[in-house]
């Protein structure tokens, strides 16, 4: 159970480099503050792994609310069983609650719902992404990353290739991976 004697360790999180994390956890004394731009589509984030190898026995672990530690709820209770094993309270603040690993049964129903409230949000905007993606499509927009190599590099490629050159020189003289060469070539050859 966590003493309190321990540092007050913060974690925000936003899904895109272009968002802000300033209103997360604002205006908190916080020893440190470990911060991630990623999707909470799982748990592999850089700065999430090094929050949880930080955490010691005492310390408590401040997050904005329990969307911003994970949007799965299998993760998000693996978590927090895990940080509250190693004797770190979880503090949620939006929802105002507070994890030290004592059985509170009407807290843990609370943390589930809202867990399951966040995965299904990510469910919905992944849904809605699909969605318009395909119409997108159907309107005839491309979608995904655009083609690094134009048709007629690609036939250029190919007559060299022909000549004896090597796929490593050529994808270096276009400055493309050679990955991007492999493709180019599969899609112009199908």
């Amino acid at each position: 159970m966590n003493t309190g004697r321990g540092q007050q360790i913060g974690y925000v999180r936003v899904s895109t480099l272009d968002q802000n994390t300033g209103r997360q956890l604002d205006g908190m004394r916080l020893d440190k503050v470990f911060e991630d731009k990623a999707s909470a589509k799982d748990t592999n984030r850089p700065n999430l792994q090094a929050c949880m190898d930080y955490l010691r026995e005492g310390d408590t672990l401040h997050v904005h609310s329990i969307d911003r530690l994970a949007r799965n709820l299998q993760d998000l209770e693996q978590l927090v069983i895990l940080l509250n094993g190693k004797g770190v309270t979880v503090h949620f603040h939006k929802e105002h609650l507070i994890f030290t690993g004592e059985d509170n049964p009407t807290q843990v129903l609370m943390f589930q719902i809202i867990g399951a409230v966040a995965q299904f949000e990510r469910a919905l905007i992944r849904e809605r992404q699909r969605e318009g993606i395909a119409q997108a499509k159907s309107r005839g927009i491309h979608c995904g990353r655009m083609a690094v190599l134009s048709e007629s590099q690609v036939q250029e490629i190919n007559e060299r290739l022909s000549q004896g050159e090597t796929k490593k020189a050529l994808a270096k003289e276009y400055g493309v991976s050679r990955q991007t060469l492999y493709n180019a070539l599969e899609r112009h050859s199908a």
